[in-house]
């Protein structure tokens, strides 16, 4: 009989936790929601969302976009859902949709805040009775839950692995811009590193991006660096001459 193949012990770890992720996305939804912390905003209140998005942010400055790969749940929905249709996705061409829906989005927070006079209290559960999303008695909220399914799921299934993540992500620019902001200073942080001359060009490490990144062309550009690569490690794993590995280290 032959025997199946498993993942290597570090990606079953990561299919792991973005599985526990994804099955605790009815517990923790509102937690990752944009119009609370607009709503938030406009009462002047640090809500759950903000403490999170916050959190993704400052975490970004020594982790880049490791929640992306370890964590988010929609991020897990994609990848569990890659199989219905697994090509490449949208990289490159559409990355900037995302910014189009951030950058408005975050000048409304902003604009509410000066509306009510600054933040003045913190409740990270407004709205959240007992702490958790599913304990609300508003239908709306499996509403939304269902909503945000179908959109990230969809994006995946028509145009390719975590096409939501390249263009309507509203938690991506957060730890884009914190990532930005380390490579600017280069203090030490997780990261990737090649060594090209131990490359045979396999582009097994292209393949088994789930953000299809040309991995292969960046050992090879001599950069690990991309605002789309969320340090999930599938390339680490896949290579079979163990060319690019994790450190944390200054440089870039």
């Amino acid at each position: 009989m032959k025997k199946v193949r498993q993942l290597p012990t570090r990606q079953r770890i990561r299919k792991a936790l973005l599985f526990l992720s994804l099955l605790l996305f009815p517990l923790t939804l509102y937690y990752f929601s944009p119009a609370l912390i607009i709503k938030g905003a406009a009462e002047g209140v640090i809500n759950g969302s903000f403490i999170v998005f916050a959190l993704m942010f400052l975490a970004s400055l020594f982790l880049g976009r490791l929640w992306c790969g370890w964590a988010c749940p929609a991020g897990a929905l994609q990848e569990f859902g890659a199989p219905i249709h697994g090509r490449p996705g949208p990289n490159g061409k559409w990355n900037w949709t995302k910014w189009v829906i951030w950058a408005p989005w975050l000048g409304l927070i902003i604009w509410m805040v000066i509306q009510a006079g600054g933040y003045h209290k913190v409740d990270p559960f407004l709205q959240l009775e007992g702490g958790l999303t599913v304990l609300q008695m508003q239908p709306p909220w499996f509403i939304i839950y269902y909503i945000i399914i179908a959109l990230f799921l969809g994006l995946a299934v028509v145009f390719g692995r975590r096409a939501g993540c390249h263009t309507i992500c509203w938690m991506a620019p957060f730890m884009i811009l914190g990532r930005k902001l380390r490579n600017l200073f280069h203090w030490p942080a997780l990261r990737l590193q090649a060594n090209e001359d131990a490359c045979i060009d396999c582009q097994r490490c292209t393949t088994a991006c789930p953000m299809s990144l040309d991995v292969n062309g960046m050992v090879h550009a001599d950069t690990m660096e991309n605002n789309e690569c969320i340090l999930c490690g599938s390339c680490v794993d896949t290579c079979p001459k163990e060319v690019i590995h994790y450190t944390f280290s200054g440089g870039t």
